[in-house]
């Protein structure tokens, strides 16, 4: 299929054409891991999934790197506040190594939680830093930097004629970075390519450089692991759309000086997940991780069917209500995913047919990854009475790999679940609930109810009578 992308750069929607034919190679910005990454931030890592997950459908041999930020960058964009490693061990009185390691397990139980193909390689920037000491050299040696005594080797963004275009901005209408006045920088767009520690203590993470003792900027480690690991030219770089006007900016600052432009052929960024208060973020510290929503009984295939049903460009508004929704939906898509289990018995899957629906959805997700209309492709498929139960069938191997949904494994579970027998305690429940139902006593019914539900089970209602379910 002909792949359509909404390039950041160009704004505007643009054929995909590989750097090697056959080949995608991308790269997005990871974890910064001094906490739990919230379901915000969830959403970025599900959409590059799913862009991943369209190019090998496609037949694209990809490589994806994602970096993971253990090194204590400062808490603003400005390179001023707080070091977010030591900030994150003070908060729970570990060294800054035992909480990075703490949060990148809790990461990666995360993204598998949420059947994330993990990324092809995930470098460290603690492993990286000679890397990204050489491209700092680099681009000294090329005329790009100054220093600012005690504080750090600056990147001088007036000697970058294009810098901001991927905001669609000049340099003369940027406002970023920190007071020229008593910064030292030249200019307030300039930005941090290494920090000196300070002279009267000693950080937790500082290294050796020819500027001396320090730790590298925030935005340099990005360039240097994705051309160590992808190439100096590489076809698409990801992120949420926060980064487009710092930190995506900066990363082409610095590495098209070095390497020559264009230095990434395709910008994709994604939209914010919403919250009542407006965009999740961690600076409150009152945020919700995966593992909330699993605590709280969902499925994580819920919330990743959630944000499947709205587009990677435009934000998501997040509550329980609409996470309620999602979830009804799934379990009714999962239910019918288990009859066409039952109803296959050896008939032969229709290949025409089955081409024609592959080609339908796989055209629908490869123009700009149009989630929610793939979606409507697959439940068209379902009422569809034309296809027979091995088609369909097979037809949700092929949407499990596209969209990552797990409706086949979910539809065994929930076979082998009603096939299990209740104990003899939740069948008394059931009853008195049945009883209580009879009597028109609707409080003790949602009582009981939610006594079974506690336990594990689920009380279905039919034309037979109540059903019990154990839950999957």
């Amino acid at each position: 299929m002909t792949i359509r992308l909404f390039n950041t750069m160009t704004r505007r929607i643009e054929e995909f054409k590989p750097l090697v034919p056959g080949k995608m190679g991308f790269y997005s910005c990871g974890p910064t891991v001094y906490w739990d990454q919230h379901i915000g931030n969830m959403r970025s890592f599900v959409n590059s999934d799913i862009l991943k997950r369209m190019f090998i459908e496609n037949g694209y041999d990809v490589r994806h790197v994602m970096n993971i930020t253990d090194v204590g960058h400062l808490t603003s964009d400005e390179d001023t506040g707080e070091d977010k490693m030591e900030k994150g061990a003070a908060r729970e009185k570990m060294s800054v190594w035992d909480i990075a390691q703490k949060y990148i397990d809790s990461f990666l139980r995360d993204i598998d939680s949420l059947n994330i193909i993990r990324p092809t390689v995930m470098p460290r920037a603690t492993d990286n830093i000679p890397e990204q000491i050489a491209q700092v050299k680099q681009l000294e040696e090329l005329g790009f930097t100054y220093e600012i005594p005690g504080d750090g080797i600056y990147y001088d963004t007036s000697k970058f004629p294009d810098y901001g275009a991927l905001g669609g901005q000049n340099l003369s209408e940027l406002r970023g970075g920190a007071r020229i006045d008593d910064s030292g920088k030249k200019n307030p767009t300039d930005f941090a390519l290494w920090k000196f520690s300070p002279t009267d203590k000693k950080r937790a993470m500082e290294w050796d450089s020819p500027w001396g003792v320090g730790f590298p900027g925030w935005h340099i480690e990005c360039s240097a692991m994705s051309m160590k690991y992808l190439g100096k030219h590489f076809d698409i770089h990801v992120g949420g759309q926060e980064h487009i006007k710092v930190h995506h900016t900066d990363e082409i600052a610095q590495s098209e000086p070095i390497v020559g432009k264009p230095w990434v052929n395709y910008w994709v960024h994604y939209e914010w997940l919403l919250s009542k208060d407006g965009k999740m973020s961690k600076s409150s510290g009152d945020f919700l991780t995966v593992q909330d929503l699993i605590e709280r009984g969902y499925d994580p295939m819920a919330y990743r069917y959630m944000l499947l049903m709205g587009h990677y460009r435009q934000p998501l508004d997040f509550s329980f209500e609409a996470l309620d929704a999602a979830a009804n939906g799934y379990k009714s898509m999962v239910r019918k995913v288990a009859e066409f289990a039952k109803d296959k018995d050896g008939t032969p899957i229709d290949k025409n047919m089955f081409n024609a629906w592959h080609d339908k959805m796989l055209s629908t997700i490869s123009d700009n990854m149009k989630t929610a209309e793939t979606l409507v492709v697959v439940h068209e498929l379902i009422k569809d009475a034309n296809v027979n139960a091995s088609t369909k069938f097979a037809l949700f191997e092929f949407i499990d790999r596209l969209l990552g949904l797990q409706f086949i494994d979910r539809a065994k579970k929930l076979t082998d679940a009603e096939s299990e027998t209740a104990p003899a305690e939740i069948v008394a429940l059931a009853d008195a609930r049945t009883a209580a139902k009879a009597a028109r006593d609707w409080a003790r019914a949602d009582e009981l109810r939610a006594q079974i539900d506690a336990a594990g089970w689920t009380v279905v209602d039919t034309r037979d009578g109540a059903k019990l379910v154990k839950k999957i």
